[in-house]
């Protein structure tokens, strides 16, 4: 069926799936997540079935998000017959400043509104078409939900919520504007770009208000302490690019080379990048690699007794490796909060004192 993208029909529709995309599902989804004993924060799950059913939960996280592609999709294309040639609108917001008259000029209005109040100002303003206003409004809640749902739904738009959700609505906005150009469904209409970019912020902005609050008590505590860091980190040496920064490389040592490296590369996968002899000590250094993940391996000349030795690895869908690792045979620990964070943990022990922690990022 096709039907007015701009009709009330659809006006409605994109108003339902807003609600129900930013506030039914996570509501439901968190109060059904807390009556099973999941944790929605990354920590340690009550329910001693958490892996499963935190997977179904994200099965049913996506097809919902594909089920709100498809209804976005069906707004912006399928409900469109084509036209005979093609359209563009270049003027930014030129039609809905043209859908609204104010008698004594917009700075007038302003101080209308401060002066004399918001009734006696409105009365100078005056609605004389509501389908430009219309089409901004649907074009803004049409893509609230997928600034919400991004990172609600997937761990790697959670892993930096600003800039990945914002990027990805601002190029699906043109993908679906070019693709109307090329189809001719539709207007190439940089108010839709304009609309749709604001829909995004506003839905990120809303998982960060509402999702990430609901899934982190402690958040007050945090954002206190991020707010402190900065007033007291600003001028030091390393503050200018801390967002530049990650550890790459744990080092440990060893007496029995052959223990370690059969561990660390025929159990778990890293695999020997370099070998060099370090010619102060004498002592051979090897440096494993598995991903973006390095190892430094300092094999000891002469045998001493060596401490407790601590890998933390951060990665995310933690069950799954553990899940491969046990398919794999090698003893893993049951899952355990980090006393520091909360998060999620499990570790393999190693020859040498060597345990490896993997954290839920």
């Amino acid at each position: 069926m096709i039907f007015n993208p701009n009709g009330f029909s659809t006006f409605i529709m994109v108003t339902l799936l807003t609600v129900i995309m930013v506030v039914l599902l996570p509501a439901i989804d968190y109060f059904v997540c807390k009556k099973a004993g999941l944790s929605l924060s990354d920590g340690v799950s009550q329910n001693p079935d958490a892996d499963i059913l935190l997977r179904y939960r994200k099965l049913l996280l996506v097809l919902m998000f594909l089920l709100y592609l498809f209804a976005a999709g069906y707004v912006t294309f399928f409900s469109r017959s084509a036209a005979e040639d093609y359209r563009i609108h270049a003027v930014l917001f030129k039609d809905l400043a043209n859908s609204v008259r104010i008698d004594y000029g917009f700075f007038d209005a302003v101080m209308n509104f401060f002066v004399n109040g918001y009734t006696d100002a409105m009365k100078y303003v005056h609605i004389v078409s509501t389908d430009n206003i219309a089409q901004v409004y649907m074009n803004v809640m049409l893509f609230i939900p997928m600034g919400y749902l991004l990172p609600y739904v997937f761990d790697w738009y959670r892993r930096d919520v600003s800039r990945r959700t914002i990027l990805t609505c601002i190029a699906a906005t043109f993908f679906i504007e070019n693709t109307q150009l090329i189809t001719k469904m539709g207007f190439y209409d940089v108010d839709d770009l304009a609309a749709n970019s604001l829909g995004g912020i506003i839905g990120q902005g809303l998982y960060i208000a509402v999702a990430y609050v609901l899934t982190h008590p402690s958040w007050r505590q945090e954002l206190k302490h991020l707010r402190s860091w900065r007033r007291n980190a600003k001028d030091k040496a390393l503050f200018p690019f801390f967002s530049r920064m990650h550890i790459t490389r744990a080092t440990v040592c060893c007496n029995d080379q052959k223990a370690v490296t059969d561990f660390l590369m025929n159990d778990l996968g890293f695999y020997l990048r370099k070998t060099i002899t370090a010619t102060d000590t004498w002592n051979l250094r090897l440096l494993l690699q598995c991903g973006k993940t390095d190892i430094e391996v300092i094999c000891l000349k002469k045998p001493m007794e060596l401490p407790p030795q601590r890998i933390t690895i951060a990665a995310n869908n933690s069950e799954h490796i553990r899940d491969n690792l046990i398919k794999k045979g090698i003893p893993v620990s049951g899952y355990e909060g980090d006393a520091l964070t909360g998060l999620r943990t499990f570790s393999v022990e190693g020859p040498e004192q060597i345990t490896i922690m993997f954290i839920e990022e």
